[in-house]
């Protein structure tokens, strides 16, 4: 579910940025459409968040991490334990704040210019954390057949 559901949050959060970017550029009205991407991308990343903190609490490679030696565990545990769920973490308050923030400006141009830094902010994040096939530190494939 988790594997499938990210690819969710990158093209809402991809679309909600492509979406900010032209409305930025051309000057246009912030629209109720606008508006449900910046809400369902937001919404899309927490239930994200949701699934991967009952997958971290259940992960074996969790467990071995926080079971052995800092000296003696492996890149993936770490990996896994660590780094990814603290940069997907701070992803989410991004989306969410850039959200939120967004949602409160008074000028069509503040809201787009608000989703841009902050959705953009996430990206960045969520592209250094999820475990690629050719990461050194931790390799899943693009699609897992179950």
């Amino acid at each position: 579910m988790h594997s499938i559901f990210r690819w969710l949050v990158l093209l809402s959060l991809i679309y909600a940025l492509v979406r900010a970017i032209q409305g930025y550029r051309s000057g246009r009205v912030f629209t109720k459409t606008d508006d449900s991407v910046r809400h369902w991308t937001a919404t899309i990343a927490h239930v994200q968040l949701l699934i991967g903190i009952i997958l971290y609490t259940q992960s074996p490679l969790v467990s071995y991490y926080f079971g052995t030696s800092r000296k003696e565990a492996l890149a993936e545990p770490f990996f896994f334990s660590i780094i990814h769920i603290a940069l997907m973490l701070l992803a989410v308050v991004g989306i969410t704040l850039g959200s939120s923030m967004a949602k409160r400006k008074p000028t069509a141009n503040g809201k787009f210019l608000t989703q841009i830094v902050w959705f953009s902010l996430a990206l960045l994040l969520i592209f250094v954390a999820i475990p690629w096939p050719f990461s050194p530190l931790a390799t899943r494939p693009y699609f897992r057949p179950y």
